[in-house]
């Protein structure tokens, strides 16, 4: 405004602003350094994060932030923000698709499809990933050099006896799912297979995600020199998934997050709310007082009170007819 000449109120109604924007100072927040470097920490931990997950995870780690402020710090500092998918359009041909058969709760649908990487020394291994579609949790991860149907049994079977029987496993056309002794030991279990329409992996969805987020989360930033380490590692990924890692369509929550074992030892507080002694709780069996009286003793005390109730309201008052009228 100084180097045109103009004053404020010219130059604010040509820009379309209002005036107060010229005067309000902004102002910085106490907290906003410490939130930067825990977004940052973050981000720089979990690389394929956006910043709508890193909101939840730093809520569950007590900050009261909402997302419009880390989109603002996430933006400023130059971290990256995920390319969205483009859209493409769905045929849903086969009764085995997610759209077919949708989960409803947890165990009705589960859903398998293999995954193969490399170690160091270029050796393929493959993994088996088993997923209930309600709860999202990722039940198992099979890792191995090769993998046939017998090992898919013997991994369902482990998951079975842990978990209970599901009423559904959806997957695709492969050798090993489609073999039959995996059908026929399926069927005499009580389950039920959901074969998707071949060529067509976007049936099994929900399986197909999670193997996407699991090869850009994890696959694709380590390089394994054995297979044991491939092993450990994916199965330390696999519970950082189930109990820490927040899911959108979760509401942003893990699938099943660790249960918190409730502390045996109580601090007791007085009325004047200090603490003035520490007990552990213990958990008594309820005591009922039986009564001392005899069984006969207590059946002619019953007769003796019928006895005076009918002498009293005559035969409407009596126990049967109390019991009919009623």
């Amino acid at each position: 405004m100084s180097e045109l000449g103009v004053s404020e109120r010219k130059a604010c109604r040509t820009l379309g602003q209002h005036r107060s924007t010229q005067r309000k100072r902004p102002k910085t927040p106490d907290d906003e350094a410490i939130l930067t470097a825990d977004i940052i920490a973050l981000a720089s931990q979990y690389g394929r994060y956006g910043y709508r997950r890193i909101t939840a995870m730093l809520r569950s780690a007590g900050w009261l932030v909402n997302k419009k402020r880390v989109e603002r710090i996430w933006r400023r500092e130059g971290l990256k923000v995920p390319v969205k998918q483009p859209k493409r359009g769905r045929l849903w041909l086969n009764d085995g698709s997610c759209i077919r058969l949708r989960p409803e709760r947890p165990n009705h649908v589960w859903s398998y499809d293999f995954v193969a990487d490399r170690t160091h020394d270029g050796k393929a291994f493959r993994m088996l990933c088993i997923i209930d579609e309600f709860s999202r949790e990722c039940l198992a991860i099979k890792v191995a050099r090769k993998l046939k149907a017998t090992d898919v049994i013997e991994a369902l079977c482990d998951l079975f006896i842990l978990r209970g029987i599901p009423a559904h496993i959806r997957s695709d056309n492969g050798p090993e799912f489609v073999a039959e002794a995996l059908r026929e030991w399926i069927a005499a279990v009580g389950a039920k297979t959901a074969y998707i329409e071949p060529g067509s992996p976007w049936e099994n969805g929900y399986c197909e995600s999670f193997n996407g987020k699991l090869r850009d989360e994890l696959l694709n930033g380590e390089i394994f020199y054995t297979l044991k380490e491939a092993q450990i590692v994916i199965e330390n990924w696999r519970r950082h998934y189930n109990t820490v890692r927040p899911h959108s369509s979760l509401g942003y929550r893990p699938p099943a997050p660790e249960a918190q074992i409730w502390p045996a030892t109580k601090m007791i507080k007085n009325a004047d709310s200090k603490i003035t002694s520490n007990r552990t709780t213990q958990w008594e069996p309820l005591k009922i007082r039986w009564p001392t009286q005899s069984t006969g003793q207590v059946a002619n005390d019953l007769g003796a009170e019928d006895a005076t109730r009918n002498s009293s309201s005559g035969p409407a008052g009596s126990v049967k007819n109390r019991i009919r009228i009623a």
